[in-house]
């Protein structure tokens, strides 16, 4: 978070009223209230019986998931960056080389 001055918020999650205080500007915590909304409520749904709690699990590990693998594409997609800028960084050096010999 930044190390701004923190707000209170009110909001709802599932029905549940929530208050907390931060840093983040009243969009920023409105697009997460409204994403874990919506993950505890989907996970509400299919478990049509379970307790807010259970359901709260299951977003918390659905939101989880998402986020572990949205951050092995990350790190899959930045070796494969890193290794095809070290490739071209090499073929650049070798070109300079070669300009120097043809010298």
């Amino acid at each position: 978070m930044n190390k701004e001055v923190k707000k209170n918020f009110d909001f709802k999650i599932a029905g549940v009223s929530y208050k907390i205080k931060s840093s983040h500007n009243e969009e920023t915590v409105q697009n997460l209230v409204n994403y874990v909304d919506q993950k505890v409520t989907d996970a509400m749904k299919v478990t049509k019986n379970a307790s807010f709690q259970n359901a709260a699990v299951l977003a918390a590990l659905n939101i989880a998931e998402e986020l572990i693998l949205l951050k092995t594409r990350a790190y899959d997609e930045l070796e494969i960056l890193e290794e095809k800028a070290s490739k071209l960084a090499s073929k650049i050096d070798s070109s300079k080389v070669d300009k120097i010999n043809w010298s």
